[in-house]
């Protein structure tokens, strides 16, 4: 008898490609490594500010639904967060409920009808990418508008309350080792699922470099400031070049670079430029104010670089510490970046780092392990008419309370 493919429907918090920020380049290379591997993925996403891009996913997709997100809501009202609320789309549930196969929920983002009963019978996994309300913490402590800081601290206080939806998922698939603790000691079912990336394999990036490189999306506060400290506080004490690569960086950061001969702040410029940047450069500074979730930056500078000097809460419970040199404040990351520019980067220290991030972090080991986690045997949903009355009640029920929680 032939075997049916594998069926699994992905609920997307924005348009996954192109793949050029955090969350979106876990989703992109999961879909991609998972069609690598037979699994047919129905794709759903919330579309805000972004293309469809159609022509590369429907490559690695059986079908594609996009729908609007709702951010004309009001994010201050209501009990359930501003990102759980303005994803509520009808039609998504509509399109769930066509089929019996399971549903992987990407963030808390996403898990507005996690609860709902039309899908009680249906096998769930919800892809954790931060302890969302500690995350949202940290943005209120980096946020220097008034406004943003008091969204991001009454976001936190929503996103704590509403964690506990996550009861009613089968399955959470965290992103980090301290995640995996964090959510196994209030749920069950939870696994370790490592970040998907854009390294399909490592290639030795040569012996030396010439100058320090710090990157990362610079309209985020917490890289601009990071970025702003490092400047102080370290490569401008330094006799060598250094180059602090991103997009969108605040005016005070470009002013803070023009007053250093030796560093140069290079913005607006491409991802493929930015891997140039990570392969050539001898030395990848990474610094960070928080320790939530991963850093695929990070990743990504393990896999195309040579050296990596990084601050405690960049590699805390990341497994990534042991392909680290930590530095554990600034004057300890000046001295590390002195002493490893003496240094090559040698074919066995590539191969060392090679052999460890490949047997963790590769995106087919994420892929198997995550097959392997789901229960994909098909389900009938609702057998008998008067169940699915009575369904399909509580389901009008539960959107007439949720009527006046918005």
């Amino acid at each position: 008898m032939q075997t049916l493919p594998k069926q699994l429907h992905i609920v997307a918090f924005d348009v996954p490609y192109p793949a050029d920020y955090g969350g979106v380049i876990d989703i992109f290379y999961k879909v991609q490594a998972l069609h690598k591997q037979g699994v047919e993925v129905t794709l759903h996403m919330y579309q805000y500010g972004r293309e469809r891009n159609t022509q590369v996913l429907k490559k690695y997709c059986k079908k594609l639904f996009y729908y609007k997100r709702r951010t004309f809501k009001n994010p201050f009202i209501g009990s359930k967060p501003y990102i759980v609320n303005s994803r509520n789309g009808d039609d998504l549930l509509t399109n769930l409920c066509k089929d019996s196969n399971p549903i992987m929920f990407e963030g808390l983002h996403c898990t507005y009808h996690l609860a709902n009963p039309k899908l009680a019978n249906r096998y769930k996994i919800v892809r954790t990418h931060n302890i969302e309300h500690h995350y949202y913490k940290h943005l209120e402590k980096s946020e220097l508008s008034y406004f943003k800081k008091y969204f991001f601290r009454i976001e936190a206080e929503k996103l704590r309350k509403y964690e506990s939806v996550l009861k009613h998922a089968n399955l959470i698939a965290a992103i980090s080792p301290n995640d995996t603790k964090y959510f196994s000691k209030k749920y069950k079912n939870v696994i370790y699922l490592p970040a998907f990336h854009s390294c399909s394999k490592m290639t030795y990036p040569g012996g030396r470099g010439d100058f320090v490189l710090y990157h990362g999306n610079l309209a985020v506060p917490e890289n601009y400031i990071a970025a702003m400290q490092l400047v102080k506080e370290v490569f401008s004490k330094l006799d060598i070049d250094c180059v602090i690569a991103g997009n969108n960086p605040p005016k005070e950061l470009s002013q803070l670079c023009e007053q250093y001969d030796n560093i140069a702040l290079q913005s607006n410029i491409t991802t493929e430029e930015i891997q140039t940047l990570i392969q050539k450069a001898h030395l990848n500074v990474l610094y960070t104010n928080q320790n939530t979730g991963i850093k695929l930056k990070l990743l990504n500078a393990l896999y195309r670089g040579k050296f990596a000097i990084v601050n405690p809460k960049m590699v805390d419970g990341s497994g990534l510490e042991k392909v680290c040199t930590i530095g554990k404040d600034f004057a300890e990351i000046l001295a590390k970046i002195k002493e490893y520019m003496l240094l090559d980067y040698s074919q066995s220290y590539f191969d060392n780092r090679k052999e460890y991030i490949e047997a963790r972090f590769g995106n087919k080991t994420g892929a198997t392990t995550l097959i392997n986690a789901i229960n994909f045997k098909i389900t009938k949903q609702v057998g008998r008419k008067s169940d699915g009355k009575v369904l399909k009640s509580l389901s009008q029920f539960s959107s007439f309370m949720s009527y006046f929680s918005l």
